[in-house]
């Protein structure tokens, strides 16, 4: 079994460079932190693939918390802190994953990378 991680990004943010991959890294490590402990090793023993996938705004990034979730998949919601360029508690980013390619392409796979 293929193992991936997904990251999907807010692009009604536009979030300076910086911001962005310091966002998508909380979602990255969150979201192993909340995985399968067998998940997890499996997929670094893979090469740790993830993609960084588009989403427009808040709205369809909580539709995909509930779909992932729906499929069983393991999520990290992530809430900027505000002490730079957003607003305190402004949900950012969403890590699925690492888990089985092909379940987290059926909820997915249909969003364009960054």
């Amino acid at each position: 079994m293929e193992l991936k991680q997904v990251i999907l990004v807010r692009m009604d943010l536009k979030l300076p460079p910086g911001k962005l991959a310091a966002q998508c890294a909380h979602a990255s490590v969150q979201a192993v932190f909340n995985s399968d402990k067998a998940n997890v090793a499996a997929w670094k023993s893979q090469g740790q693939k993830k993609i960084v996938l588009k989403v427009k705004d808040e709205k369809e990034l909580l539709e995909f918390v509930n779909l992932a979730k729906a499929a069983g998949l393991k999520t990290a919601l992530i809430t900027d802190a505000g002490k730079t360029v957003i607003a305190p508690g402004t949900k950012t980013c969403l890590g699925i994953g690492p888990d089985d390619e092909e379940k987290i392409d059926s909820v997915t796979s249909k969003l364009k990378m960054v």
